[in-house]
């Protein structure tokens, strides 16, 4: 499932309240025994945090870390799953003959609670930080779209409340179309129950 098709929907429900992340600054240590930790300042729009995190290769570490910062409020995040993961070059892209300096080009897949198949990619001359950027888009995502569920909820509820019955329609309508972009975590299960 390409991510871009309820990418519009979302930012459209979360409007100012879209989680844009960036990373600024990446700092990585592998050991071939050990696995590897790092530790990432994460832009959260005009805020900066710091991350650590710890797993079998860089993938893992960094997913670890953003599940520290995010996962306790975005329980949805906890089921994702990778699924596959590879790197490419572009030897089109090289600046100098032996090609080293290629663009690599990193596809991360995964699925949700559901089964769903996501793809995250992100190219740059760092297989690095391009690895960093696809893992963390992949969170944005899953994150953006868990709180565009939880908001078309709320709306919901409210327009419920007024007797609003073309509003219920409407964030009824767009709500199913957001859980499919999501990992079903216990809260967006018990919502969807409710309105079942």
């Amino acid at each position: 499932m390409s991510t871009s098709e309820h990418e519009a929907l979302i930012r459209k429900v979360l409007g100012t309240n879209y989680l844009q992340l960036t990373i600024g600054k990446l700092v990585v240590e592998e050991d071939p025994t050990d696995g590897s930790r790092i530790k990432a300042v994460i832009a959260e729009g005009a805020e900066q945090v710091e991350v650590e995190g710890k797993g079998v290769g860089v993938v893992d570490a960094l997913y670890n870390a953003l599940l520290s910062r995010y996962a306790r409020e975005y329980g949805s995040l906890k089921t994702i799953q990778l699924v596959g993961f590879q790197v490419a070059a572009d030897m089109q892209s090289k600046k100098v003959q032996a090609g080293v300096d290629a663009v690599g080009r990193v596809t991360l897949d995964v699925t949700n609670s559901e089964g769903r198949h996501f793809t995250f990619t992100d190219a740059s001359r760092s297989v690095t930080t391009s690895t960093a950027r696809a893992v963390l888009a992949c969170v944005q995502y899953f994150v953006n779209a868990e709180r565009a569920f939880l908001t078309l909820h709320n709306a919901r509820r409210d327009a419920l409340a007024r007797g609003r019955e073309d509003l219920v329609a409407r964030y009824t309508a767009e709500m199913a179309e957001v859980v499919e972009a999501t990992s079903y975590a216990d809260v967006i299960a018990n919502i969807r129950k409710e309105i079942s």
